[in-house]
């Protein structure tokens, strides 16, 4: 699976700041992601593995299932901050396919995020979810406890 350089960066630190920033992040998929996702999620939709269906369905081809795209999204976050346990909410707009080739390689996303509002208690991170050059999600937020790991726990 494709993984650049930026997905290895260290975490983020929290409290998160505005403006604070990460990626892109690459995160590859391809046919065998797909279709695990499928099975795991239970969305057996043809349009997910077959490119007659697809097709018939008035796509260009096979697509990832949406939810595996803001699955990798917010995946993407919790990488940078360290911590799935501090996601607080995410929102999505799925605004267009990500189309996956019957290749070996498949294809893949870019994320990059940026925290829009902070303050003691949360942070909200706006994220970009790119493929092929065109956002595939819209107005993705991802809200997170700001706190510093151990702050606010009690003994």
């Amino acid at each position: 699976m494709i993984e650049n350089a930026e997905s290895a960066a260290p975490a983020a630190v929290r409290p998160l700041t505005e403006g604070q920033s990460f990626g892109p992040r690459t995160i590859g998929v391809d046919r065998s992601r797909i279709v695990r996702y499928a099975g795991a999620s239970t969305d057996f939709n043809p349009i997910h593995w077959s490119d007659r269906h697809a097709v018939a369905a008035g796509m260009d081809g096979v697509i990832a299932h949406g939810m595996w795209t803001m699955g990798a999204a917010l995946g993407a976050v919790v990488g940078w901050i360290g911590d799935p346990g501090a996601i607080r909410s995410q929102r999505a707009r799925f605004t267009r396919p990500v189309l996956v080739p019957d290749t070996d390689e498949g294809t893949s996303i870019e994320v990059s995020g940026v925290v829009i509002r902070a303050d003691d208690d949360s942070a909200t991170i706006k994220l970009d979810v790119i493929h092929n050059g065109q956002s595939v999600l819209g107005r993705v937020e991802i809200v997170v406890d700001n706190q510093a790991p151990g702050e606010g726990e009690t003994a």
